[in-house]
């Protein structure tokens, strides 16, 4: 294996990166791990949550499925989960300082699942929008995630959704190959329901 670039993330910051066609990005994380793609030669073409469940058929995507954009092109495929103990979101959008805020202004912090902690002054959505201005990305252009390592709890009769606190029990990695020269930008969530909190993140990538 030819490894291209290696990376490690603190807690609560972010990353962004070129990805060519046919390079694997490795993603190694005990936290929730906030990830969007971008087409190269046109950053307007983004990774879509919504056609990448309906492209799959599923709303939890793992190793032999496909990322898509909201062309319905294909831009990734998951390729490895190690995540063996939970699953992968596709329905949460991005954590932020004002979405924390208003968590404890309405009295919902402990809705997180680790009660009445100290809630951080930014998140994904402020760690993704640095990441990428370098870019040209204006936050309001960031699509909604794939959220990795975040497993939630879906009723599938009422839609309720909560947040858990099942993570990696040790570092676990997943794998996503590049169908399409890529811009990926990736952030190591504060990650308010995980045992321990944030913590930071490895990206590796190298050819397939």
């Amino acid at each position: 294996m030819k490894i291209i670039a290696e990376h490690d993330i603190p807690a609560n910051t972010g990353w962004a990166g070129d990805l060519n066609q046919g390079q694997v990005l490795r993603i190694t994380a005990t936290t929730i791990v906030d990830f969007v793609a971008f087409t190269r030669d046109d950053l307007t073409r983004r990774f879509d949550q919504a056609r990448t469940k309906v492209y799959n058929m599923k709303i939890f995507v793992g190793a032999g499925d496909k990322l898509v954009n909201k062309y319905n092109e294909r831009i990734m495929t998951f390729l490895a989960d190690g995540f063996t103990e939970g699953t992968h979101d596709l329905q949460e959008g991005m954590c932020s300082g004002p979405r924390y805020q208003l968590a404890k202004d309405e009295g919902r912090v402990k809705e997180y699942g680790r009660g009445e902690i100290e809630i951080p002054d930014h998140g994904c959505w402020e760690n993704l929008s640095r990441a990428l201005e370098s870019y040209g990305i204006a936050p309001q252009d960031i699509p909604s995630p794939l959220n990795l390592f975040q497993n939630m709890d879906i009723d599938g009769t009422t839609g309720i959704m909560k947040h858990t606190n099942i993570r990696p029990r040790a570092p676990a990695s997943i794998e996503l190959r590049a169908e399409i020269d890529l811009l990926v930008a990736a952030s190591a969530c504060p990650d308010m329901a995980a045992p321990h909190g944030g913590q930071p993140i490895r990206l590796m990538i190298h050819e397939a």
